[in-house]
């Protein structure tokens, strides 16, 4: 059965691709200058419907869509750090036998976030070990694993930024074939040869243009996007270090924490 996530991305990337649909009929609708419809949709006197950038929006608009999926992911471990899982109070210590309280109240929990899959852990590391110190060993190792998980979960935006530049060099490609192909069926002294030529070059360039824009634009909401993942990672430990392991306590009869 297809989980929650998955099945939340792809309506997310099929509604997605539609609205980058929607955004292509709507530029090839409104009246703009020559030169411009040219640059979003390759518009000259009438629709081109198999224009590369009809493709280029539909991918980015997709490409966007992933990156609310991570923003409302990344707001959502946030919200995590204010459901009071652990005593936040000044005095409160853990021992051994208070621990399986949290562990099984988080264990129940369908929502599988950073701070809900720590904790079990570190309880479940100092149960086994009865060490301060292997269970800060094990935060600090899954900290690294969920950093590595960030990284895996933008796989398909890495794609995405790199089919969007490669669609540009395409058609700047294919814009070049066409304008020598213009050139070879023209006379050496035909006084419109210079103006052909510089207006197909001109149109087989918008492609790149376009794409590096698109591109850009990405990487930068991208960044913004796995700043805030980090960051709610980041917390997600910090919490863990200052309410979990700073308060764990082994009494004396019971051996000394290391």
């Amino acid at each position: 059965m297809m989980s929650t996530d998955t099945s939340t991305r792809l309506v997310i990337a099929a509604a997605s691709a539609v609205c980058g649909m929607v955004v292509v009929v709507l530029l090839n609708l409104i009246p703009m200058p020559y030169a411009l419809g040219k640059f979003l949709v390759d518009k000259g006197d009438g629709v081109n419907v198999f224009a590369l950038q009809n493709a280029m929006w539909i991918v980015f608009a997709i490409g966007i869509g992933e990156l609310v999926i991570r923003v409302r992911h990344a707001k959502r471990e946030a919200e995590e750090l204010n459901r009071n899982y652990l005593p936040e109070d000044e005095r409160t210590i853990l021992t051994l036998e208070d621990l399986p309280e949290f562990y099984k109240k988080l264990r129940g929990l369908k929502q599988k976030t950073f701070l809900t899959r720590l904790i079990p852990r570190i309880i479940l590391q100092f149960q086994s070990s009865r060490s301060i110190e292997q269970s800060t060993t094990m935060l600090n190792s899954s900290l690294d694993l969920f950093l590595h998980e960030i990284d895996l979960r933008y796989n398909i935006l890495k794609y995405i930024n790199w089919l969007i530049p490669s669609l540009g060099f395409i058609g700047t490609v294919y814009g070049i074939v066409l304008t020598l192909d213009t050139a070879g069926g023209m006379e050496p002294d035909d006084a419109n040869l210079l103006s052909f030529l510089t207006r197909d070059l001109s149109v087989a360039f918008y492609t790149t243009l376009l794409a590096l824009l698109m591109s850009t634009l990405l990487m930068l909401l991208k960044h913004i996007a796995v700043g805030k993942e980090e960051a709610a990672l980041n917390s997600s430990g910090q919490y863990c270090l200052d309410h979990l392991i700073n308060r764990l306590y082994i009494p004396a009869s019971k051996g000394a924490a290391k």
